[in-house]
């Protein structure tokens, strides 16, 4: 015999609730943007993927803007920039970070533009910062030129890093390259055909790191 209002089968349990914190969601954002696009992201998808109402969010986030900034900061984490050599010349530590940077931007072509449209924020990013214009005003230059050489190798590595995602996301089928025996042949496609896309990041790279000086 049951308690009365009871019966032999159980009650249906409520589902569990989800448990969300700032990092989980810009890592869910970050791997739907990874696989979809940035064009197909919604708020709405993340709620999905999250197993939570798309409003939860905003109890994390003031908006997508702001999740996109936490975006940014999650790619900016991922260098790892403790594990540079920073006892090396300056030389070797710049070339590394910037090495480092165009690798783990690559490694999320649809989200270099979400990396490259804002100012990273974070704790980790301005005490990189700080350390990168020590380093440089240790080997003899003057901090503001120290910051604009910082600049220089950031914007550069942004650039590069975002025209060879757009590459590999599909612009190069696009190219309409002549022949090597067709009539309009000319030195510019010999050449482009002696070369790859991305090949030239250190060239450029070891030309602006020359030709700073103290």
């Amino acid at each position: 015999m049951t308690p009365k209002g009871r019966t032999d089968e159980a009650s249906p349990s409520r589902p569990a609730r989800v448990r969300l914190n700032r990092d989980h969601i810009v890592s869910a954002a970050l791997v739907l943007i990874d696989a979809d696009g940035l064009p197909k992201f919604s708020m709405r998808k993340l709620g999905a993927a999250l197993g939570a109402d798309p409003m939860a969010v905003y109890r994390h986030f003031t908006d997508q803007e702001a999740l996109f900034d936490g975006i940014a900061e999650a790619i900016f984490d991922e260098l790892d920039v403790a594990s540079l050599p920073w006892d090396g010349t300056w030389q070797e530590l710049a070339a590394r970070y910037c090495h480092r940077l165009r690798d783990v931007l690559l490694r999320h072509p649809h989200a270099v533009t979400i990396f490259a449209t804002r100012p990273v924020r974070s704790p980790a990013s301005i005490d990189t910062g700080v350390a990168m214009i020590n380093r440089l005003r240790d080997a003899g230059f003057a901090p503001d030129t120290a910051l604009r050489m910082v600049r220089c190798l950031r914007e550069y590595t942004l650039g590069h890093a975002l025209s060879v995602a757009v590459l590999r996301l599909g612009a190069g089928a696009r190219s309409r390259r002549p022949a090597p025996d067709a009539p309009d042949y000319n030195a510019l496609a010999e050449a482009a055909d002696a070369t790859e896309p991305d090949d030239h990041f250190d060239l450029g790279l070891t030309a602006m790191l020359t030709g700073f000086t103290p």
